[in-house]
């Protein structure tokens, strides 16, 4: 256990440093993050001026805490899956490398066109 208060990080979304996000991040095989832990980042929301978090698991969420999540007042948690963490890992090529790279050709007709 980590004892970070239900926060891993803060993104400052703008460059002036004008609105903060708060991050939390699971890394889990089989466990679905639960409303518990869902509780305690929303918590830390509570606590402060931040307005927004995103709330990252390697794996899923259970109903309860997604529930939680789209309860909590006047602030918003935005969930990224396991799934949705992949794709946005491979869209902006974060933690990825290229493994097999394959050109599929197709005939020139222009090359190949009469005189």
């Amino acid at each position: 256990m980590s004892h970070d208060g239900g926060v891993d990080g803060i993104i400052d979304e703008d460059e002036l440093g004008l609105e903060k996000i708060y991050l939390q991040a699971k890394r889990y095989s089989d466990n679905k993050v639960n409303e518990k832990e869902m509780q305690n980042f929303a918590g830390a929301l509570g606590c402060s001026l931040v307005r927004k978090g995103v709330f990252i698991t390697t794996s899923f969420f259970d109903e309860k805490a997604k529930k939680k999540a789209a309860s909590v007042q006047g602030k918003i948690i935005r969930l990224v899956d396991g799934e949705e963490l992949t794709k946005l890992m491979i869209k902006h090529n974060l933690g990825v490398q290229v493994k097999t790279k394959i050109e599929i050709k197709k005939i020139d007709e222009d090359f190949f066109g009469e005189e």
